[in-house]
């Protein structure tokens, strides 16, 4: 009688456990119990911290999550793009830092410290690079968040100061929206979410028996239902106040800490562990670095190095007393070489100005690299056609980037925002620059060396 009663008692079998009482042979997961894997993968809740909560939108780690995985994949992206390209590293690459530095020499208001750079400039290149890694791997992955986010601002920062400084209007530069836009994770970190820094921190807790963090988005009218101190807008434990969520002392209740020992100790495991995993991280993006600085050095060997540098001035040769040769540096004496009255070039047969190589570096159709002796700025002759030769200084006007001279195109390209410039005129064609490029005044000398100024 008793178990006819129980049988009773006993809620209805709903269709799918039925489902699963008529096949024998299955667990309660739905599975014959042969494959132990599979209640992992159908427990939902083992995997629940991968999928967002409800009110997500309300927990500053998933509301960040786009912005972490952006700016991490762009730094990584950067970073490897550098080590990758050997134009980077070359002196002769309009785009390389050592154009960049020159330029931002000039113009850059941190100008000061800018120039010694220059005697380093491929381990300075080297190491940006491997910052910008460091920085966008420590945000994918979510360690040391605040400390990466960090190293971003300082990064945006250097290049605002020397590329993007005198983008016009300043919004229009890239450089100053990263720097902000790494605020919001040097403030807010990875608020807990996809995040080695919370799970190293987790682990270290469950260690030492104390449960891990939760953050769970709650809304305000459920903690005044659940409240015993609400009533009718008021708050009893606080004179009647008004209810509102700061002060609210129910949200100031909170379980017992553990003892101060136990906080230390977890604190100095998951240091301990942070920085473990720090250094696995660092061996696999530098073998990483390695690998995808070989491939591009491998794929860019049978490529164009980029435009060739005129020849170096020389004291020797065919000059006259109306030529005057200038050096680079800013204050120092102009070097006056004279001619002997016994040379067979006249001094009418060569123009006046500052000799920057021979005009046999230069091809035609083709561009070679200089130093503007008056302003020291990158600078670049083209040939367009045979015994013309047309020269511009290679700094763009819209941001201070080198530009690259396209010969199939025939027009001048900033790498950095995308401006295009005529390579008869200088003319602006493209965008964002407003102005176009300086043109100098250049002619061939009947010693096949050009002349400048």
């Amino acid at each position: 009688m008793s178990g006819r009663r129980a049988a009773r008692r006993r809620p209805p079998a709903t269709s799918s456990q039925r489902g699963l009482q008529a096949r024998p042979g299955l667990d309660r997961w739905g599975t014959s119990g042969r494959s132990p894997g599979a209640p992992w993968i159908l427990d939902r809740d083992q995997w629940s911290w991968l999928a967002p909560p409800s009110g997500a939108l309300r927990l500053t780690g998933w509301a960040v999550l786009p912005l972490r995985a952006f700016l991490g994949f762009t730094f990584c992206f950067a970073g490897l793009q550098k080590l990758a390209n050997p134009g980077f590293f070359s002196a002769s690459n309009p785009s390389s830092i050592q154009a960049q530095l020159a330029a931002a020499a000039r113009r850059s208001p941190i100008h000061g410290l800018i120039g010694p750079l220059e005697h380093v400039a491929s381990p300075l290149g080297v190491l940006i690079a491997l910052a910008e890694l460091a920085v966008g791997l420590g945000t994918i992955v979510g360690l040391w968040t605040r400390l990466a986010a960090a190293g971003g601002i300082a990064i945006s920062l250097s290049l605002f100061l020397t590329v993007s400084f005198h983008s016009n209007p300043y919004y229009t530069g890239s450089d100053i929206v990263f720097l902000f836009a790494w605020t919001v994770l040097l403030l807010g970190g990875s608020g807990g979410v996809l995040s080695a820094d919370a799970l190293v921190a987790d682990l270290a807790r469950v260690r030492h028996g104390v449960s891990r963090d939760a953050v769970v988005a709650v809304p305000f009218e459920t903690i005044q239902k659940v409240c015993g101190a609400y009533r009718s807008g008021r708050c009893s434990a606080r004179d009647d106040e008004l209810c509102a969520p700061r002060p609210c002392p129910f949200l100031a209740r909170h379980e017992q800490a553990p003892p101060a020992r136990n906080d230390v100790a977890i604190d100095r495991r998951t240091f301990a562990v942070k920085g473990a995993w720090t250094g696995v991280l660092a061996g696999l993006g530098l073998i990483g670095a390695g690998l995808v600085a070989g491939i591009g050095r491998l794929a860019s060997s049978s490529s164009n190095p980029g435009t060739a540098p005129l020849g170096a001035v020389t004291s020797s040769g065919p000059a006259t007393s109306t030529t005057t040769s200038q050096g680079v540096k800013p204050g120092g004496t102009p070097n006056v070489s004279t001619s002997s009255p016994s040379t067979s070039s006249s001094p009418a047969a060569h123009p006046s100005g500052t000799r920057i190589g021979p005009a046999a570096d230069v091809p035609v159709g083709g561009a070679a690299t200089f130093q503007d002796p008056s302003s020291g700025d990158p600078s670049v002759v083209i040939q367009p056609s045979g015994g013309r030769f047309l020269a511009f200084d290679a700094v763009c006007p819209h941001a201070g980037c080198v530009v690259r001279y396209d010969q199939g195109n025939k027009l001048f390209a900033c790498p950095c925002h995308g401006s295009v410039f005529n390579a008869e005129t200088g003319a602006v064609e493209n965008g964002p620059a407003t102005t176009g490029l300086a043109r100098l005044a250049i002619s061939k000398g009947s010693d096949g060396e050009l002349y400048v100024r």
